[in-house]
């Protein structure tokens, strides 16, 4: 590839996707291409956002092939039998995993009760308890933060460890990913301080040690190639099967599709013309182009409203890497 076509995509990433962290390109698994912006380096590490959802995916499936929990047609009651619901209450008890990893199950409210939610010691129970309604499940509609956490409290029931362990155990370590810690964010100037931070490598958890599901997990620009190198081979990684391939297949195909973003939607990966995404606020993306083997991954740093990384790479990158 001339050196001019590289100088044009550098300028073009600094002038039009200014909050940019990293950017690594990687080809049949080997690396074409990896560059930093805004003092950001190899060792950073930084909020992730939304691609946590597609990490905890990844925990669900591990925790499935190893028979944790039966599979995605189980209702999610069945896990917290100790939860109590009211007599009028019949929705909530039919939503399934399935459902939650899908973004197929409803909840009672309208807008988000951010400050609510998070000023709770409990995010499970609290989004179990904004699970149901009158709305019929099998819709599909995208809760950010309220909700996916059920998902990180059944790891947490069945493995009978933090989500922190369980995937450091199968899925971080295996891989050579550090993430170094767990937090409790004590108030709302720590959460904004937590999104906002240039460097940090930790899994936020709530007061009762459950760790995040829909944010809150810190990753490199590495880790997240190679998180998108492990789906690419099929969930093998130096010669083991660290998640199978099955769930791979199941959890990148469409079953419910996001009309707003015109996106069809797997289990917490969306899935693009090409292959497949994890996409978080900020930039953050993994993408994976089947046919072509490639990988793309972009860390950034937080920028509300930021310009879209899935047309930046369909458009601006990935046509420089494809024969």
């Amino acid at each position: 590839m001339h050196q001019k076509m590289i100088d044009e995509l550098n300028q073009r990433i600094l002038h039009d996707y200014d909050n940019t962290a990293g950017i690594i390109v990687m080809k049949k698994g080997k690396m074409y291409y990896e560059n930093y912006f805004n003092e950001a380096s190899v060792n950073s590490s930084m909020h992730i956002f939304s691609v946590t959802k597609s990490i905890v995916s990844i925990c669900i499936g591990i925790a499935i092939d190893k028979r944790y929990i039966k599979g995605v047609q189980e209702k999610v009651l069945n896990y917290f039998p100790d939860y109590k619901i009211k007599k009028a209450e019949k929705t909530i008890q039919n939503v399934t995993l399935e459902n939650l990893l899908t973004m197929t199950a409803p909840y009672k409210y309208i807008f988000a009760p951010y400050t609510k939610h998070f000023s709770s010691e409990d995010w499970v129970k609290s989004s179990l308890d904004y699970l149901g309604g009158k709305k019929a499940i099998g819709t599909f509609r995208y809760t950010p933060m309220i909700g996916p956490d059920i998902l990180t409290g059944i790891l947490t029931r069945t493995t009978r460890q933090s989500v922190y362990d369980f995937a450091n155990e199968n899925l971080f370590e295996p891989l050579g990913i550090k993430v170094e810690k767990t937090m409790i964010l004590k108030d709302k100037e720590e959460h904004m301080k937590y999104h906002k931070a240039k460097e940090t490598s930790v899994w936020i958890m709530d007061e009762q040690g459950t760790n995040t599901a829909g944010w809150g997990l810190s990753l490199s620009t590495r880790d997240m190639a190679k998180i998108g190198q492990l789906y690419l081979n099929e969930g093998v990684w130096e010669n083991k099967q660290i998640v199978s391939s099955d769930w791979i297949k199941e959890s990148t195909s469409e079953h419910s599709r996001w009309e707003k973003q015109n996106l069809g939607y797997g289990y917490l990966w969306g899935i693009t013309k090409n292959g497949f995404a994890a996409v978080g606020d900020g930039g953050n993306v993994i993408y994976c182009n089947k046919e072509k083997e490639l990988v793309i991954a972009i860390t950034g740093y937080f920028k509300p409203r930021c310009k879209d990384r899935i047309d930046l790479i369909e458009k601006y990158i990935e046509p420089l890497f494809i024969e």
